[in-house]
């Protein structure tokens, strides 16, 4: 099947911009990010990004790529209590692979976790 060609200036429905460079051949990207909205009213700066496209039909993927067939992103904040223990509060979004785009609705799980640092 087509592989999309990420490279490019992209725009959402809420007129936000995505800048993507091209892939090397590892199959990491980086841009940038502009958005549109925002909950303030300072100004807006420009977000830098990092991605990975994987293409599982591809043979020169590493061998973990062949053996997941989804994609997880996180974000987080770190807090550091009085005695000084870190904690990582995250939300995750879980893209998984679907074999088409009328099965794109049940692609995506968002989810929450925390991580205490063990070393």
């Amino acid at each position: 099947s087509p592989q999309c060609d990420l490279q490019g200036l992209w725009r959402n429905e809420l007129g936000s911009y995505v800048t993507l460079l091209a892939l090397n051949t590892a199959g990491t990207f980086s841009g940038s990010y502009h958005t549109a909205v925002a909950a303030t009213n300072e100004q807006i700066l420009v977000s830098p990004l990092q991605g990975v496209q994987q293409h599982h039909s591809d043979k020169s993927s590493p061998p973990w790529a062949s053996l997941c067939n989804s994609s997880t992103a996180f974000v987080g904040q770190c807090f550091v209590d009085h005695p000084g223990k870190e904690t990582l509060e995250t939300t995750w979004l879980l893209q998984e692979e679907v074999l088409s785009h009328k099965d794109t609705w049940k692609a995506t799980r968002v989810g929450s976790s925390t991580f205490t640092r063990i070393e």
